[in-house]
Order: C-alpha cells, then structure tokens, then sequence
C-alpha cells in the first residue's frame, strides 16, 4: 500500500502566496537540528538573484526545462527573455501557483518519471542535482538528464560541496559526506523524508565522465557554491 503524504511545502508557498503573515516552513536535517526555510526565497524578483543564478539564467537557451521550478521564479524571467520554458514540479500546489503567476507551460511531474519532450536546456537551481538523491544514484539521474536533451543540447546547474558542515566533526561513515536527509514540516504536518544530494565538482567530473558528459564550472563563490554546464562529450 502507497502511504500518501501531505504536499507540505507546497501549502507553505501557497500560504505564502496568498498574503499569510509569518509562514513558518521548518526543515528537519540529518546533520543538526531542524532549521527554518525561508519561503520567500522561491518568490524572488530578478534584482535579488544571486550572481550565479542571473549567469544560469543568462546561459539558458532554446527551449528550456526548468526542473524543480518551485513558485516559477526562473521560468517567469526566462519567459521575460523570449524562451520556451517549461517549468516542472512534483507539489501540486506549487504547480496551481505558477499558473497564477502566469507562468505559460507548467508540468506536474517527476523528472524521474518523466518521458515526454527533449530540450535545449536542463536547468537545476537551489542545488537541484539533489534531485538524485544519493552519489550511487548520480549516474542513473544524469542518464536520465541526457536522454531529455536535444543534441547539442547542455545542462545547467548548481551544487555545494558541503564540507563547511563538519567543520570539528567526523564525517559519515559508510556514505558520502553530501548526502542529507531531509523533511517539510508545516502547521503539524509532515512530508515524505528525502534524500539530497550536494557534490563537490572533482565527484561530479569524475562521476560522470564515464557516461560521457563533460563539465564545466562556470562559477564559484566563497562558499563553496558553484554553476556548472554539463554536455555531451562529441
């Protein structure tokens, strides 16, 4: 039997959305005790993206998937900039608010699921390779990433290499030290715990090399945050 979980994240945005004072979305971690999540992040304008999220942006081209699109931030300055951008969520709430703010093409699907139309560009912001969850499932995610892109088509995306975290500490043992586990919990309600994954680049190229996609660190800032596109090795 499938356990449904409640679309925690999602009703925090919406909550957020719709005018409610102090929304108070609490992220439970595997590395320390559980943080708040600021909600207003996913409903940025243009001036407050960072520099490396305008230069993801600005590297975008052709038709576009925004993966993980959270409240259609990107998707709405990608469309301001002339691109096919189709904007992909798993929260069904999330979904109902892009289509309030007009974002023109949104999916509720899992990038894991999904098997429709290829693209120019991937885009995975906010660290979204996390997406695969787990270093042993890397390979098997990116596999997935390349079969959604047309040929000469790239993937554009950022991550963190997380040793910051265990500064003093010991690192796990038995799993990359990247690997977090993760869960929403919001007016007493809690969502699906989940695995994320944050890379350091030397992982990453090496982790992919042998399915013959190239990366490319465009940027990287003090704290160990970078942009990088990944293409298919000609």
């Amino acid at each position: 039997m499938t356990t449904e979980y409640p679309d925690v994240q999602g009703k925090a945005l919406l909550d957020y959305y719709l005018g409610k004072e102090k929304v108070r979305l609490k992220l439970h971690t595997s590395y320390g005790p559980p943080e708040k999540m600021p909600v207003e992040v996913f409903f940025r304008e243009k001036e407050d993206f960072s520099k490396l999220e305008r230069m993801a942006l600005r590297e975008c081209r052709g038709k576009v998937l925004d993966i993980g699109a959270g409240a259609g931030s990107f998707a709405l300055e990608l469309q301001e900039q002339g691109l096919e951008v189709c904007a992909m969520e798993v929260s069904p709430l999330s979904c109902h608010i892009m289509q309030q703010r007009r974002v023109g093409w949104v999916e509720e699907q899992d990038i894991w699921q999904y098997g429709g139309q290829r693209f120019d560009t991937l885009l995975l912001m906010m660290n979204g390779l996390g997406l695969a969850g787990t270093l042993d499932r890397l390979p098997t995610f990116m596999q997935k990433l390349k079969s959604l892109l047309l040929p000469g088509g790239q993937i554009i995306c950022d991550s963190s290499d997380i040793t910051y975290l265990y500064l003093g500490l010991l690192k796990p043992e038995g799993r990359y030290y990247g690997e977090i586990d993760y869960q929403y919990e919001y007016e007493g309600l809690q969502g699906q715990k989940f695995s994320w994954l944050y890379v350091d680049e030397h992982t990453l190229t090496i982790s992919l090399a042998p399915l013959g996609l190239k990366v490319e660190v465009l940027y990287k800032n003090r704290t160990d945050q970078y942009l990088a596109r990944i293409t298919v090795n000609n």
